[in-house]
């Protein structure tokens, strides 16, 4: 499989993902296929007329309309995914992959998988060796978020479990647990049975009295390093003479919380008197 958002080849080649971004800034990705076409309310483009071609240059329909024909990046396909409800926005999603540790051989539980946003940039990192496990109670959800990952070639770093978490996870010694659930606070022993010691929780939830309530559970199941966050994006008006924000903002999208899954601090006295440390005498400490 071709994963081209990756690094960006010379010149576009068959099997490759890529962003078609017309003079209007319309937007579509497409797999290039040889023999192919694309329709779009614009006219036809031939993915031959792409393929072997240099990335950057215009493509015209046989209407006369013109696109740019570019490398498909994270970005892009996080925002592509074909949804069946609300997404993690990027702005949220860069900031919870630095918090949660995503990297190559990382092992991350998600709840719920939703449509497959952050699915796709945690699989994305997590190779060549880590593994995301996804989980949604819903079937049909799977169904789509697994079509978003397969469309890009990901699915491979991605175990999909269909279930109800309220009899835990599969997986114990994660690296890291994120709950994009509706009552996250209900799961918190769960996420916590499931991390390894020092390994990150994350959650996003929308309402200031729901960060109340997770805050409160966090702090009673015993986590640490707690942070609660609001990404705020603005973007501006690309207009050099006339420089200002756009007209349409998304400012609030969700709270995020963090914390670790670590000893607490009174009992440090405790184990150096001789009580056993988490990890000491059991399975605990296992290797990925």
């Amino acid at each position: 499989m071709n994963h081209d958002f990756e690094s960006a080849p010379e010149v576009a080649t068959a099997g490759q993902l890529v962003l078609m971004v017309s003079a209007d800034n319309k937007r579509f990705i497409i797999r290039l296929t040889p023999g192919a076409e694309f329709h779009t309310h614009k006219g036809r483009m031939f993915h031959d007329d792409i393929i072997g071609q240099p990335l950057g240059r215009v493509v015209v329909t046989h209407r006369g309309d013109r696109f740019v024909a570019l490398q498909a990046t994270l970005f892009d396909l996080i925002m592509s995914v074909q949804r069946g409800g609300t997404i993690m926005y990027p702005k949220d999603i860069a900031y919870a992959l630095l918090k949660l540790g995503a990297g190559p051989g990382a092992r991350v539980i998600e709840a719920g998988t939703g449509s497959g946003g952050l699915t796709t940039a945690l699989a994305t990192y997590v190779r060549p060796t880590g593994r995301v496990y996804s989980y949604e109670v819903r079937d049909d959800m799977q169904v789509r978020a697994r079509k978003n990952l397969e469309r890009i070639g990901l699915d491979e770093w991605v175990e999909f479990r269909v279930r109800d978490i309220v009899d835990g996870f599969e997986e114990t010694h994660v690296d890291a647990v994120f709950l994009d659930v509706r009552e996250p606070e209900d799961y918190l022993a769960q996420a916590w049975a499931a991390l390894r010691w020092g390994g990150t929780f994350g959650s996003l939830v929308p309402t200031t009295n729901q960060v109340s309530e997770v805050l409160a559970g966090m702090q009673a199941a015993g986590f640490m390093d707690i942070e609660v966050a609001e990404i705020i994006l603005r973007l501006y008006k690309t207009v050099p003479a006339r420089l200002r924000p756009m007209d349409r903002l998304t400012p609030h999208t969700g709270y995020l919380l963090f914390g670790r899954k670590a000893m607490p601090l009174a009992a440090v006295g405790a184990a150096a008197d001789g009580e056993e440390e988490p990890g000491d005498g059991g399975d605990e400490g296992e290797a990925r």
